[in-house]
């Protein structure tokens, strides 16, 4: 028997009707369940097949545990040895390289040294930094934003320079970015699955969160529509994703990547309504059935065999 399992925090819905779905469709030889985990042994397998990790971002043991699966075998959805690696300036600068417009972005050191560092340790670093420089380049209004995160955390919007200090001495410890504002006219959030399926959702990141998914917007203009989706599998299987969500602010009829590092993306059914909520269990469920019916690959112990998964 082939046992898909999910791995989840405080969500309620989408889990739940993940493993509900996946057992509804009775595949021959394939189970869905909760995973329980108690102390992990070494090298020992995990007993899936596959697995849908919702939650070790947050939980460093979930993510050993996970890593440990991978070596004996499981396909874990999201790759956890990228998803550890990977970070959102970083994912900018990839995207840019792909033709993907891209606001322009700056990464900034610390505000306040990092736990266990002084001064010295920040010894190669130019100071004070070409502010004048950075804020030509990026422009106003701009956003600040950690290098690496999720959820809104930690993100102002700035529009001057005045603004911009203001915010910055209140970040402390977290390594931020700067990126250029774009003033937009659409927005669209995109479920993206297996590398090959695109769900395209109007979304405004202005309302609150209950209301940010549009119910019954307007149609999207198709050749915008087909640019977007072009953008979304170029960028999700050029960082080997299985599922994420890309999101994209329209000025002028082009659509600039702002945000692409979700690879535990919001799926709760009172968030992103029904319609929304019933293509991503089916589509989840579908990919996972799948991974799970794939015959094992031999394992390689090579980082870039991890990348490349």
């Amino acid at each position: 028997m082939k046992k898909i399992g999910i791995l989840y925090g405080m969500e309620n819905t989408f889990p739940p009707a993940l493993v509900d779905k996946i057992n509804s469709l009775k595949v021959p030889g394939v189970v869905a369940e909760h995973i329980k985990i108690g102390g992990v042994k070494m090298a020992e397998p995990s007993g899936y097949a596959v697995i849908v990790d919702r939650i070790s971002h947050d939980i460093p043991f979930y993510r050993a545990f996970l890593k440990n699966a991978v070596l004996s075998g499981t396909t874990v959805i999201n790759n956890p040895f990228w998803w550890g690696a990977d970070d959102k300036f970083f994912n900018y600068a990839l995207a840019s390289q792909l033709g993907v417009a891209i606001p322009r972005t700056v990464v900034l050191p610390h505000k306040s040294y990092p736990p266990g560092t002084t001064a010295q340790s920040m010894r190669n670093l130019l100071y004070p930094l070409n502010w004048d420089e950075i804020f030509a380049y990026v422009g106003f209004p701009a956003f600040l934003k950690p290098f690496s995160g999720g959820g809104w955390k930690s993100v102002y919007k700035v529009t001057s320079p005045e603004d911009f200090f203001k915010a910055y001495d209140d970040t402390g410890d977290l390594c931020m970015t700067l990126q250029e504002g774009i003033e937009f006219d659409d927005y669209f959030r995109c479920y993206v699955v297996g590398q090959e399926k695109v769900h395209v959702m109007r979304y405004d990141p202005r309302q609150p969160h209950d209301h940010r998914y549009v119910k019954n917007g307007p149609a999207i203009d198709p050749a915008m529509h087909e640019r977007v989706v072009g953008d979304c599998l170029k960028i999700c299987r050029a960082l080997g994703y299985d599922l994420n969500t890309v999101e994209f602010a329209c000025r002028d009829g082009i659509p600039y990547a702002i945000d692409f590092l979700n690879p535990a993306p919001d799926a709760d059914y009172y968030s992103v309504g029904p319609e929304n909520f019933e293509w991503i269990v089916n589509a989840v469920a579908e990919m996972a059935i799948a991974k799970a019916q794939e015959e094992p690959k031999p394992l390689e112990y090579r980082w870039a065999h991890f990348l490349n998964s």
